[in-house]
């Protein structure tokens, strides 16, 4: 059980955190937009912020998943 909590927590928190990164590279890739930066340059910041953020978003589902096992465990105790 304490190995569960101890991965659900990891993957938790680091969803969290790369789901925000990506959001913020996302809003660089705007900004340069919005500046009129070459095409290849916010392109590329968007795609970062496409990828880290969708990373978050796994991790975070993996985390859920997780949480469902304890709570289960939980429940059969």
């Amino acid at each position: 059980m304490n190995n569960l909590k101890k991965k659900w927590l990891i993957f938790a928190v680091g969803g969290l955190l790369l789901l925000g990164s990506g959001l913020s590279l996302f809003g660089e890739a705007l900004l340069r937009k919005w500046d009129n930066a070459p095409f290849l340059e916010w392109f590329i910041w968007g795609t970062c912020s496409l990828i880290v953020f969708n990373a978050g978003i796994s991790l975070f589902g993996k985390a859920v998943i997780y949480r469902m096992k304890i709570a289960q465990k939980l429940g059969d105790e």
